[in-house]
C-alpha cells in the first residue's frame, strides 16, 4: 500500500464520515420539527413511502448514516464499507429516478436544506461519494489513520475533495442567497414550536409557571416580530387570570416579556409591551 493511495483513502474517509454525520443531523432536525404540514412529502425520502411512514423513515435514514460513519471511523471491518457503497449507490439511483419522475421534489440529503428540485449536481455528488466509498473499501483505513497520515498531502487531498463537493452541492448556493437576501424579521416564517421552546427555557416562564393552571396555551398569535402565548392562571388569592407571554422572533437569545391580566385589567408584568396593541398582524 503506497503512501499516496493511503493518503487519498484517508481523505476520502474523513469526507465520508463528515457528510454522513451532517446528513444524519440535518435529517433528525427536519424530522423533529416537521412544523410545515406535508413538508416531508417534498423531500426525497418522503416521496418513497406512505405518509404515516415518512417521519420514521427519515429518522431511520439518519440513524443508518450515524452507524455507517461510526463503522468507518472506528473499525476496518468491510461491512460498514460495503454498506456505505450500497448507501450512496442506491442514493444515486434514487435521485436519478426522482429527477425523472418527480422533478418537483428535493433530495432531502441534508433535510429541509435540500428542498430544491433534484438536479445533476446532487446526483453527481452522490456518485462521487459512492466512488470515495469504493476507495475506502479497497484501502481499509480508519480514524487512527487521520492522525498517523497527517501531512500536507492529506490536507491538500482533503481540501480538493471538499472543494469538489461544494461545487456539487446546490445547498451552498441556496444558503448564501438566503443570507444575502434575508427577509425582514416581520416577514420571516418562524415555527410557533421554536418560539414556544424559547419561552419554556426563559426566566419569565420559570417565574410564572407555578401560577399557571395549564401547560398548554389557550391562545397564540403572531404580530410582526413577536409571538404571543396566552395561558390560564390563578393568583395566590384564587382569582382567575391570564398570563400573556411575548417572545421576540429574532436573535440568538431573543427577549421574552410577560403580563398578568385579570378581570380588572393588566396586572404586573416585566414590560409594558403587551399594554399597547401592535396594529399590523402577521398572521397566526
Amino acid at each position: 500500500m503506497t503512501v499516496e493511495t493511503s493518503t487519498l483513502a484517508t481523505a476520502a474517509l474523513a469526507i465520508l464520515v463528515l457528510l454522513l454525520i451532517f446528513g444524519g443531523v440535518a435529517k433528525l432536525a427536519t424530522a423533529g420539527r416537521d412544523a410545515d404540514p406535508g413538508g416531508l412529502s417534498r423531500l426525497g425520502p418522503g416521496v418513497l413511502v406512505p405518509e404515516r411512514w415518512r417521519k420514521p423513515f427519515m429518522i431511520f435514514c439518519a440513524v443508518g448514516e450515524f452507524v455507517l460513519a461510526a463503522g468507518l471511523l472506528f473499525t476496518r471491518h468491510p461491512l460498514p464499507r460495503w454498506g456505505t457503497i450500497a448507501f450512496f449507490s442506491v442514493a444515486t439511483y434514487v435521485l436519478w429516478e426522482l429527477r425523472r419522475r418527480r422533478p418537483d421534489v428535493g433530495c432531502g440529503c441534508f433535510g429541509e436544506a435540500s428542498g430544491s428540485p433534484v438536479g445533476l449536481r446532487s446526483i453527481g455528488r452522490a456518485a462521487v461519494l459512492a466512488g470515495m466509498a469504493v476507495v475506502v473499501t479497497l484501502v481499509p483505513v480508519s480514524g487512527t489513520d487521520l492522525w498517523s497520515e497527517a501531512s500536507l498531502n492529506l490536507a491538500e487531498s482533503l481540501g480538493a475533495g471538499l472543494a469538489l463537493l461544494v461545487l456539487l452541492s446546490p445547498e451552498m448556493g441556496e444558503g448564501i442567497a438566503r443570507v444575502r437576501h434575508r427577509a425582514p424579521c416581520e416577514q420571516r416564517p418562524v415555527p410557533a414550536s421554536r418560539a414556544l421552546s424559547r419561552l419554556r427555557t426563559s426566566t419569565e416562564w420559570r417565574s410564572h409557571a407555578p401560577s399557571l393552571t395549564s401547560e398548554e396555551p389557550s391562545d397564540s398569535w403572531r404580530e410582526l416580530c413577536w409571538r404571543f402565548f396566552v395561558y390560564p392562571g390563578r393568583t395566590a388569592a384564587g382569582a382567575e387570570t391570564e398570563v400573556v407571554f411575548a417572545v421576540y422572533l429574532s436573535g440568538r437569545r431573543p427577549p421574552v416579556r410577560v403580563a398578568v391580566v385579570g378581570t380588572d385589567g393588566p396586572g404586573t408584568g416585566s414590560d409594558d409591551i403587551l399594554q399597547e396593541s401592535i396594529g399590523v398582524s402577521a398572521g397566526r
